[in-house]
């Protein structure tokens, strides 16, 4: 705050004291000045005791200034000045007495007469919330007006009780306090995504405990829509078992040719996400962002995307930049990576949307492109330390994940493609994992998206490499290899969209196969199945196979440790043999289809040898009631 910024207000000339009423010929009454004064009553004091003639201290007038008052001016300037603070200018409005644990409550700050000359940096709201009894947690709070009018601070409880919490506002030497209290209330709401400490390759929902699987999709430019397509596209997206989708929050391109893709932009989608106020947004490479100041409208629109999928409990990824080595993407650049500009992204963007229960943080996609380790490590701890409710959180790598033993990194993320990221690479990187001492979920967060053929990387593959049947014979390995996965839709649809920015179409059916996936894996205790090299002993092709001649291929099996629960893959159809003694005695198997959910009850050739019903992938599972849902099923198939 400036020094006379504290001065607006002032009593008017009737309220100053008789013995001051003489005015300065420019400024007012006894010396105050009416705006944009730039010194202070001291001055005068000192040329007073210098023998010099007293004048005004904002512009040296002394034509009616008696020397004699200089003192009782500055002693009533001080007086008035600190009754003027005392006075309120801040309201605090808290938005309920009441919320179920995992929703939030918010404290909305309204400022009477902002003049800090920038709200997101000389301006900070800081809470302090504690169930009774317990110690409080520390919470920061986010300008939300780009005139510094509205400041908000959140808060989610993850405890039913009642909680009491401190707010302050600091402007300078400014300081308001406001304190308040409310009731959580548990309402059986999901809650946080959580590695499962039971079985810390897997993850669960805090508030139910319940066994969360990961079923992902990518949606970059997801936020890039209007309101009603994004509220649209999740819709479809949870109608199709979606359980987790990855946004960015940063990233700009002129179209979805960049990718070899004919996306464009239109009315109500545009490719420039903009976290920050732009100088010139329609300028792609060089924005003119001023990183000091937050587009208020853009993260108001990211709230009601997180809103809309919380009620749906879809997880978001949010990326904190996606392509940040395209020209206008990354507005710190080298020299400024870490520092104190793009710590106040991370920090805005946590004050904001850590409320919401059902984000998880990826701090870079492909971050090596224009970061390096060092700066992957001082900001992911960066966003432990803001994080007051511990999101998830990792980012997106290569082939290789260098933050194993980190304590920020929650789960390891790869970028593995086609075959190269199936079972055997997740298997390995689990194995890998194991090494450490520290057991962490393992995820394949892009193997190539479907009917995506790019120029110039992916091996230059041609249709129909890449479509919706090999992406889901794709995740089945990578589920069987105890990891999870996050896939993403052909954009070349007339919706327009897909992996690029979420938008589908009934013409779009890759992620009913994912559905199908999601179906059989929740049916069962999967958190409990381990990959399993030795389970198949041999696979022989399927009698009616067009070529018998050609080898059926690998087969893909997993199996808990008590040997009553097993899944094999086999994707190509054909007679499997299986080593019996692996397996209890007395299960029930049962065939299911990939392809549409189908099932019927398998019965063997011979001991322990089985042949698909067609030449077909297809699931062998092995179960008891005890672990899973799937009833007994006639010879017919059942959807």
């Amino acid at each position: 705050m400036n020094p006379t910024s504290s001065l607006r207000s002032l009593p008017r000339s009737a309220d100053v004291p008789s013995a001051v009423s003489p005015a300065c010929s420019q400024h007012g009454t006894g010396g105050f000045p009416r705006s944009g004064c730039s010194q202070r009553p001291a001055e005068c004091n000192s040329a007073r005791q210098q023998g010099a003639t007293p004048r005004c201290f904002a512009c040296g007038d002394s034509s009616l200034l008696p020397s004699r008052l200089c003192g009782f001016i500055i002693l009533s300037l001080g007086f008035l000045a600190v009754n003027l603070h005392a006075e309120p200018r801040v309201e605090f409005t808290p938005s309920a007495s009441e919320v179920a644990c995992f929703d939030f409550v918010e404290v909305t700050l309204n400022v009477a007469k902002p003049d800090a000359k920038n709200p997101f940096t000389d301006v900070t709201v800081e809470g302090a919330f504690n169930l009774q009894g317990e110690r409080p947690l520390a919470v920061d709070g986010f300008c939300d007006a780009a005139d510094g009018r509205v400041f908000r601070i959140r808060f989610m409880p993850s405890k039913p009780g009642a909680y009491e919490y401190t707010v302050k506002y600091h402007e300078g030497a400014f300081e308001q306090t406001h304190q308040g209290v409310f009731q959580a209330k548990d309402k059986k709401k999901k809650g946080l995504v959580r590695v499962d400490p039971e079985y810390p390759a897997h993850f669960q929902w805090e508030g139910t405990k319940e066994r969360y699987f990961w079923n992902g999709t990518t949606a970059y430019w997801l936020a890039g829509w209007d309101d009603e397509t994004i509220r649209q596209s999740l819709e479809r997206l949870d109608r199709l078992k979606v359980t987790r989708v990855r946004a960015a929050l940063n990233g700009r391109v002129e179209d979805g040719r960049a990718w070899f893709e004919n996306v464009l932009p239109s009315e109500k989608f545009s490719f420039r996400l903009e976290p920050w106020v732009a100088k010139d947004s329609a300028n792609l490479q060089h924005p003119g962002f001023d990183v000091t100041r937050f587009n208020v409208a853009y993260w108001q629109k990211w709230e009601r995307l997180l809103a809309h999928a919380r009620s749906k409990d879809m997880i978001v990824s949010v990326i904190f930049y996606v392509d940040g080595s395209r020209p206008g993407v990354d507005p710190f650049g080298k020299a400024g990576m870490g520092g104190s500009d793009e710590q106040r992204y991370y920090r805005y963007a946590i004050a904001r949307l850590a409320p919401f229960a059902v984000v998880m943080w990826d701090i870079a996609n492909e971050y090596r492109l224009f970061r390096d380790d060092a700066w992957a490590e001082k900001i992911g701890a960066f966003v432990k330390q803001c994080d007051p409710y511990d999101h998830l959180t990792s980012t997106h790598g290569h082939g290789d994940f260098r933050f194993r033993t980190s304590p920020w990194a929650d789960f390891a993320m790869f970028q593995s493609w086609d075959e190269h990221g199936g079972y055997d690479f997740m298997l390995k990187n689990s194995q890998e994992q194991a090494k450490t001492g520290r057991i962490i979920p393992q995820v394949n967060e892009e193997y190539g998206y479907e009917d995506h053929y790019p120029q110039g990387w992916g091996e230059n593959r041609k249709a129909p490499a890449r479509s919706a049947e090999t992406r889901a014979r794709l995740a089945w390995e990578i589920c069987l290899a105890g990891g999870y996965q996050t896939t993403g839709e052909r954009a070349d649809s007339a919706a327009g969209g897909g992996w690029i920015n979420g938008r589908g179409d009934d013409s779009m059916t890759m992620l009913e196969l994912y559905g199908h996936i999601y179906d059989f894996f929740t049916a069962v205790t999967w958190w409990k199945l381990l990959p399993d090299t030795n389970l198949v002993v041999s696979v022989e092709p399927h009698p009616k196979a067009s070529d018998k001649a050609k080898a059926p291929g690998k087969v893909f099996a997993a199996r808990n440790a008590e040997g009553d629960l097993a899944a094999v893959y086999v994707p190509n159809g054909g007679v499997v043999t299986l080593k019996g003694e692996l397996l209890k005695d007395q299960l029930k198997p049962l065939w299911f289809s990939p392809r549409d959910g189908g099932m019927r009850n398998a019965r063997a050739l011979r001991d322990r040898i089985f042949r698909t019903p067609t030449a077909d992938d297809w699931v062998l599972l092995f179960r008891t009631p005890c672990n899973c849902s799937f009833r007994d099923f006639d010879n017919e198939f059942e959807k």
